[in-house]
């Protein structure tokens, strides 16, 4: 691969095996075989993530931009900071990248697809502008200092890695974090009402983003309201800020301390996401919990607040026997058992709503989806939709909805 395989800090580009090709091509005849193999590899990544202009150089920058090294994970956890003797080291890789970019946008091909490419959809990515700006600079204008300073506040913005390619992860107990590809892309206007509740939920996690102290959170109240969306849509709405969300399941709550030390060695901030949280009193998961949260000798990091939805109150099940069976301290029991709830600083409840507040959230849902049906239909069939499903909901009210825009004549541009 040429000056390439000088590079330090940048070394995991030399085992991308479609670089290697790129960085071969240049020297084939373009009706050998290996050309069109890499163009059409070439041609299938630009489509998937969006490379415009010429291939070769853009594939470059994408895997730069994407890159996680030392260099890239030291700048993403310390704010864009970095030694002074890594900063030296990266100045010599880049003045090699630099000078890579160069020389393979100066070699002409007769085929247009790989010199200029336009793909169906454009990355939206706005700080690879900013890595095409830099390392395309042919006037020279920017010093390998001042992309290396560049790059240090791209890392810090955008994160690196698995952090940059996804804003939502779940995690596996074999695997670690996996990135999620396909998220709900909820929106916290997507939630009629509970304006409360969201406007503490936005406040609270605003103050977690802002480094200042921030509580951990229950919501909490009837299936269908909106709990587990309202967390959702927090995440996709501080997304570009570097919030990220973790789903974690009551089966991994055993390796939570795994999944701290994980998130510890990341710069961005995380909510673990517990959903439909709650506990038989047989099951013992919620100890593990109990010591993240609070008391453990091992601490929660900084930047991982927990986000938990549950339909109980109090997260352990309790039964009668726990306050009139014949332990000699039944309190205690009693008290261990609704001391994971007090965990969190805030508790917030989804109430089922009123019928009123019901039909209210109908119409709006109704409007949004521009659903023509006159008010008055609206509202007699959504009380006999509810009557007939489970009860009064948001997720009730959206699924009627579904049903009538379901039922609806489709536009003539639409048939």
């Amino acid at each position: 691969m040429g000056q390439l395989k000088h590079l330090i800090v940048f070394r995991d580009l030399l085992q991308d095996d479609l670089l290697k090709n790129v960085a071969a091509v240049s020297k084939l005849n373009e009706q050998d075989d290996r050309f069109f193999d890499t163009t059409a590899q070439l041609v299938q990544r630009a489509e998937e993530v969006g490379l415009e202009g010429n291939l070769f150089v853009e594939y470059l920058l994408y895997r730069i931009g994407q890159a996680e090294n030392v260099f890239s994970s030291t700048a993403e956890k310390n704010g864009g900071r970095i030694g002074k003797s890594l900063f030296q080291a990266v100045i010599r890789d880049v003045e090699i990248l630099k000078a890579f970019c160069k020389e393979s946008q100066a070699i002409s091909y007769t085929e247009s697809v790989l010199s200029d490419y336009h793909p169906t959809h454009r990355m939206m990515n706005s700080g690879h502008s900013r890595l095409r700006e830099y390392f395309l600079d042919l006037s020279q204008s920017y010093s390998a200092e001042e992309v290396v300073e560049m790059l240090s506040g791209y890392y810090r913005t955008h994160g690196c890695g698995d952090m940059m390619n996804y804003f939502a992860f779940r995690w596996d107990s074999e695997r670690g974090l996996v990135g999620i590809s396909q998220c709900d892309d909820v929106k916290l206007d997507d939630i009629v009402g509970y304006e409360r509740q969201k406007r503490v939920l936005l406040q609270n996690t605003e103050a977690f983003i802002a480094g200042r102290p921030a509580n951990n959170v229950l919501l909490v109240g009837a299936r269908g309201t909106g709990k587990s969306s309202s967390v959702k849509a927090i995440a996709n709405r501080y997304a570009e800020k570097g919030l990220r969300l973790v789903e974690v399941s009551k089966n991994d709550l055993n390796q939570l301390h795994d999944i701290m030390d994980e998130l510890r060695r990341w710069g961005k901030r995380f909510i673990l996401f517990l959903d439909d949280l709650s506990f038989e009193e047989f099951e013992v998961e919620y100890k593990q919990l109990k010591s993240v949260m609070d008391g453990g000798v091992a601490i929660k990091p900084d930047n991982v607040l927990i986000y938990a939805t549950s339909n109980r109150r109090h997260l352990v099940r309790e039964v009668w026997k726990d306050r009139a069976g014949d332990e000699v301290h039944q309190m205690d029991t009693v008290n261990e058992k609704i001391s994971l709830s007090d965990r969190f600083g805030i508790v917030l409840t989804y109430n089922t709503p009123n019928q009123d507040e019901y039909l209210k959230i109908v119409e709006e849902i109704a409007k949004r989806s521009k659903i023509t049906v006159s008010s008055e239909e609206i509202r007699a069939e959504a009380l006999k939709w509810e009557i007939a499903h489970s009860g009064r909901s948001g997720r009730t009210a959206r699924q009627f909805i579904t049903h009538l825009a379901g039922k609806s004549p489709q536009p003539d541009n639409l048939q």
